[in-house]
């Protein structure tokens, strides 16, 4: 099953109470499908709790996936092979599968890691 994947720019906007990021995360849920962030995604935009429990509350029905060693090395090489050095975006990048939707705002260097990788998702600009 296709998941739907939210960058460091998606989760911003879900935390500022964008519509229709909000109305993507309730069709998720209500197709159980999975919504999927880095944990190097959120630590980009997790600075104060106590103002962002919208994004805390909906944080509840994702699943986070932490960089681990191998996943730290896997993001090293993969932004050699990018040329870039955005680590959020390259751990983003891969935790995506093929047929996924990406919501980023920024789709330019998504894609090009993704095209890096050979992955086929659906990149939504938020």
């Amino acid at each position: 099953m296709a998941a739907l994947v939210f960058d460091a720019g998606a989760l911003i906007a879900l935390d500022r109470g964008d519509r229709a990021v909000g109305a993507l995360v309730t069709a998720a849920s209500r197709n159980d499908t999975e919504t999927v962030t880095s944990s190097a995604c959120l630590a980009q935009v997790w600075r104060n709790p106590a103002r962002q429990a919208r994004l805390a509350k909906a944080l509840a029905g994702f699943l986070e996936l932490p960089l681990d060693p191998l996943s730290s090395r896997r993001c090293g090489l993969l932004l050699a092979d990018a040329r870039t050095s955005d680590i959020a975006d390259a751990a983003l990048a891969l935790l995506v599968q093929d047929g996924d939707t990406v919501l980023t705002s920024d789709p330019h260097d998504i894609e090009h890691l993704l095209d890096v990788t050979g992955i086929n998702a659906d990149i939504r600009t938020v």
